[in-house]
């Protein structure tokens, strides 16, 4: 397993984890939110109305209504990425890390309009009749490459191929496989319910709905949503105005080291500008999802007459998923003080590194070499041979690092007694241990149990870790119910829709065994698999991004003529749209 992390973790380096990449993202954000003159800001309003049906015809045709299709999108986005993801990346990047989850989100508001209005334009219907939409099917349609002689080469089938099969992938990287691991975690840690328990009812419930297809999909997902927010949504509010003298100097947080990175403060060793950033981005993209091509496949579904009112809807989605609520969730973590304050927990074993010699967090020497180890720019020392275990408390003077902090009061256990003996130890790695063998003491959390431990500080108590388990099991779980249409879709588009129900047993059985993996490992996982579906997704729509504007144009001219009665001023075709038109 440790290799497996480790491997997980290098590539990713050189893919999501990596500058190229962010740029892209980003870069893909803001050419759009320039070239269309800030529709995130312009269509708002707009995007509200046509949500509530107010354009709508009952020869449209689709599966889902708006809101439906909306419900079902941001049941795949608001996820563990709003409350794990949330967690994870102010644990690795500090404060300035939220900053530039919101930043991504602001920008992914057009990214997902843009992609969704595509998808939507050119959705097929599959052998069943029902909607069968998605990157895959603009890739295949409009990304094929012409030569001088008039012969086809299908560039654009094979690129949707490899979308889809990312897509079949990232179902369970993104929206299988770490949903249930929290889900189990947090029912662990706050009921005491044993994992294996809780991945085997989860997955009972999870083929009861999924079988059903995208209306029972839609059912569920267009009640489950709003419930879910509003839960957790008071529960933030009442830990934000239990903290209310932290309010301000976190908010400040926010920007005050956006340039320069947090420095170390408590049991937070600091994080670099270039940290701080990359996480920020990577986990507001696993929150919202903009650019990913995952929500457009919901939104495909939707019952209209032409897509550009299904893209102006998908605004919404990062708005309400990580503007809102994911800052919501900062702000718990920011004002309650938990994200740098060390607590009592059992450790992961992929997150423990021995190191070889005696480090004090309170030294600001120590502290600055830390940092700089865990932010990845220096080298020390790392432990190799045995530690020597004597009633549970290691004899070995070497400092112990878990979730990035200095951990405290180790003790080793083995079946719930103290241990005795020797635990062999490779270049920091603790390796050929049994199984059996948890490590606990006093250091930072991280993910979900760091959520959980931030709602408890307020004058909900005890109650706010009840809160942070039913949210996370329903934001969780309807992930894992919009991620299995996802993958039905994309499998439809590679062998046909016939194999579809045999993708759904498979994706039944790994939601259960997910429940009791390594949770880093799944996190690095699904890092991975996001980046695959992103990529093609975001090279495509940038190549077509001349037919995005027209399609845009012309909706607005049939629009204006339908409607003359609209006055608002943001649903002006600007004049570039016009040129653009006539020519």
């Amino acid at each position: 397993m440790q290799q497996l992390n480790e491997f997980l973790t290098t590539l990713h380096q050189y893919i999501g984890g990596n500058n190229w990449f962010i740029f892209l993202l980003l870069g893909t954000g803001f050419f759009f939110t320039l070239y269309l003159k800030f529709p995130q800001i312009r269509y708002f309003r707009h995007a509200v109305k046509v949500l509530k049906g107010k354009y709508d015809k009952e020869t449209d045709k689709g599966d889902t209504t708006h809101f439906q299709s909306l419900a079902t999108a941001l049941s795949g986005t608001v996820g563990t990425g709003n409350i794990a993801g949330v967690a994870l990346a102010v644990h690795l990047g500090g404060p300035a890390a939220l900053f530039w989850m919101l930043m991504t989100a602001f920008l992914g508001m057009c990214t997902k309009f843009v992609e969704v209005t595509l998808s939507h334009k050119y959705r097929e219907f599959d052998e069943n009749g029902m909607v069968a939409g998605g990157p895959m099917y603009y890739m295949k349609s409009r990304l094929n490459i012409t030569l001088k002689n008039g012969k086809i080469i299908k560039t654009g089938y094979w690129l949707g191929g490899f979308f889809a099969l990312a897509t079949v992938l990232s179902s369970f990287g993104t929206g299988s496989l770490p949903q249930i691991n929290s889900i189990s975690n947090a029912i662990f840690s706050t009921f005491g319910i044993r994992h294996i328990i809780t991945g085997a009812i989860m997955a009972i419930l999870l083929a009861m709905i999924i079988i059903g297809g995208i209306k029972r999909i839609a059912q569920v997902t267009e009640k489950l949503v709003p419930f879910m927010a509003i839960v957790y949504f008071l529960g933030a509010i009442a830990v934000i105005i239990s903290n209310y003298q932290n309010i301000i100097p976190s908010f400040i947080s926010l920007f005050s080291d956006v340039l320069t990175g947090t420095a170390a403060i408590g049991g937070f060793l600091g994080a670099g500008f270039t940290f701080a950033f990359n996480n920020g981005v990577n986990r507001g993209l696993f929150s919202n999802e903009a650019g990913q091509g995952s929500a457009p496949i919901a939104h495909a579904a939707a019952k209209a007459h032409e897509p550009v009112s299904e893209g102006i809807v998908a605004i919404l989605e990062p708005f309400i998923d990580t503007i809102i609520i994911c800052f919501l969730t900062g702000m718990v973590l920011l004002s309650s003080g938990a994200w740098n304050q060390k607590v009592s927990n059992q450790f992961q074993k992929t997150d423990i590194v021995i190191l070889e010699g005696s480090y004090n967090d309170n030294s600001a020497d120590d502290a600055i070499i830390l940092g700089d180890y865990l932010n990845k720019k220096s080298d020390i020392p790392l432990f190799s041979g045995n530690l020597t275990v004597i009633d549970g408390k290691i004899q070995n003077i070497n400092s112990i690092l878990h979730a990035r902090s200095l951990a405290e009061n180790v003790i080793v256990s083995k079946s719930g007694k103290l241990y005795n003996g020797e635990i062999a130890v490779a270049n920091g790695s603790v390796t050929n241990s049994p199984n059996d063998l948890i490590f606990s003491g006093i250091s930072l959390i991280h993910s979900a149990p760091l959520t959980t431990i931030a709602y408890t500080q307020s004058f909900l108590g005890d109650l706010g870790k009840y809160i942070v388990a039913l949210g996370l099991l329903l934001f969780a779980f309807s992930t894992s119910i919009a991620w299995s249409y996802y993958g039905d879709r994309a499998i439809t588009y590679l062998v046909g829709a016939k194999y579809v129900m045999i993708y759904r047993i498979i994706f039944i059985v790994a939601f259960f065994f997910a429940s009791f993996i390594d949770t880093t490992i799944i996190w690095n996982l699904s890092m991975l698999t996001v980046a695959f579906m992103t990529v093609p997704n975001l090279i495509g729509i940038l190549i077509l991004h001349k037919e995005v504007k027209s399609t845009i144009g012309e909706y607005w001219v049939g629009f204006r003529k339908e409607y003359p009665e609209e006055k608002e001023k943001s649903l002006t075709v600007n004049r570039s749209t016009d040129r653009h038109l006539s020519e």
